[in-house]
């Protein structure tokens, strides 16, 4: 397989970060089991010069951290990337492997959790070691000026990197906070898998949050 290159490479941790020993512990197990995989930190993924950010929670086993590209490789990929498509903010075919034609226009993907934790459910201390990259990657992309959070834990993270405060930005789906500087953090429910099967998230719902992103880019 060949892994895709980080748009953002300064910004990222070593592909042997020894920061969260659990996660450690998970990924060497799986560098065993599965040499052939990514098994590493999992890089952002796509333009540079985006105006739009997308805060994931952490890589799936058999997506991510498999394929070394974020949303490639498990259900949550079509979803996401079918609905960047149709907005006109990614171009080429998705077929679920980094080497694919697929890429991004005015959009840059990043995790809160850059490693793939036990059960998909990273440690508030393995959130808290891993923000400081997220906050590299948000900073390394000043375009970006509207930002969609999947997700609670995300949207916890996003909001504090963005210069937040949790009590005051409540996470609800399609809820909308502005920060001090301007940007503004949409949240959404994550297009996991088990969102999807359970009608928790739907194509029009989660639609409705890029549209929204798109006015808002639109107003300025």
């Amino acid at each position: 397989m060949n892994f895709a290159p980080s748009p953002l490479p300064e910004t990222e941790p070593s592909r042997d970060c020894p920061l969260c020993p659990r996660l450690v512990g998970l990924r060497e197990t799986l560098r065993v089991e599965h040499p052939a995989w990514w098994n590493a930190p999992v890089p952002a993924f796509g333009d540079p010069q985006a105006w739009l950010g997308i805060v994931g929670l952490a890589p799936g086993q058999f997506g991510a951290n498999r394929t070394g590209r974020p949303f490639t490789g498990d259900r949550s990929g079509p979803l996401l990337f079918d609905t960047l498509a149709k907005f006109g903010l990614a171009t080429g075919d998705y077929e679920g492997k980094p080497d694919d034609t697929l890429q991004l226009d005015g959009v840059m993907i990043v995790n809160a959790v850059k490693c793939l934790p036990p059960e998909n459910k990273p440690t508030p201390e393995e959130i808290r070691t891993c923000r400081p990259f997220l906050e590299a990657q948000a900073d390394a992309v000043p375009t970006a000026r509207v930002f969609i959070a999947l997700g609670q834990v995300a949207h916890q993270s996003a909001v504090k990197i963005l210069g937040g405060r949790l009590p005051k930005c409540r996470f609800a789906h399609g809820a909308e906070h502005r920060m001090l500087d301007g940007r503004i953090l949409i949240d959404s429910y994550h297009c996991s898998s088990y969102n999807q099967s359970t009608g928790r998230l739907t194509a029009e719902m989660f639609e409705a949050v890029f549209a929204r992103a798109l006015e808002l880019r639109a107003a300025g």
